[in-house]
């Protein structure tokens, strides 16, 4: 296996870590030169993201897989046993992706909560490399519900929020941060005390 299209050294470290987990998720490659143009070539490439889709592009190539691939795009890292690995900085891509037009992304399941903040994209969760490929040949089907729509179902039928609180814009301010970040918030002593504490 060849690499052309400045790759960094994650890609081409990540060589091996294609050819192994495609021959251990049980497909042949029958000892074949593989050549890899990651086009286009003047620009840099840099991360482990794309040893899923280049082990994808590697089956299509191989006739594992029969289905077109358009408006798609594949993200993940894989492990040496076809797994599919969380990768970093997913949000991001995916609000780019929907400035592309992008409808529809495979990536980690590991990242599905995190990419589901984004709007009008599909999300397609995958676990390992042979359930990517059983996907894309439609012999699988993938439901996602996202999650941020359930929470917001479930908080529009709530009846009180913070407009019932009277005062408090400190440590309301603080709750708010921390519920948007996921973080935890432990609150100690009386609300006289919170009332003039500066968050």
């Amino acid at each position: 296996m060849r690499w052309f299209g400045l790759p960094d050294a994650s890609i081409k470290e990540s060589k091996e870590r294609v050819k192994t987990a495609i021959k251990n998720s049980g497909f042949n490659l029958f000892s074949r030169k593989i050549v890899v143009n990651l086009a286009p070539a003047a620009k840099r490439k840099e991360g482990s993201i794309f040893d899923l889709p280049i082990a994808i592009g590697v089956l299509c190539a191989n006739d594992y897989i029969y289905c077109p691939l358009e408006d798609v795009v594949i993200l993940g890292e894989l492990s040496l046993d076809g797994r599919v690995n969380k990768i970093n900085g997913i949000l991001p891509m995916c609000i780019e992706l929907t400035k592309l037009g992008i409808k529809k992304v495979i990536l980690p399941k590991e990242n599905a909560y995190e990419a589901s903040i984004v709007k009008n994209i599909e999300i397609v969760p995958v676990e390992s490399l042979e359930e990517t490929v059983e996907y894309l040949n439609h012999m699988r089907k993938i439901k996602f519900e996202n999650q941020i729509d359930i929470l917001q179902n479930v908080c529009e039928k709530e009846l009180i929020d913070f407009s019932d609180v009277k005062g408090q814009k400190n440590i309301k301010r603080a709750i708010e941060v921390a519920a948007s970040g996921g973080h935890n918030i432990l609150m100690i002593g009386s609300p006289r005390f919170w009332k003039n504490y500066d968050c």
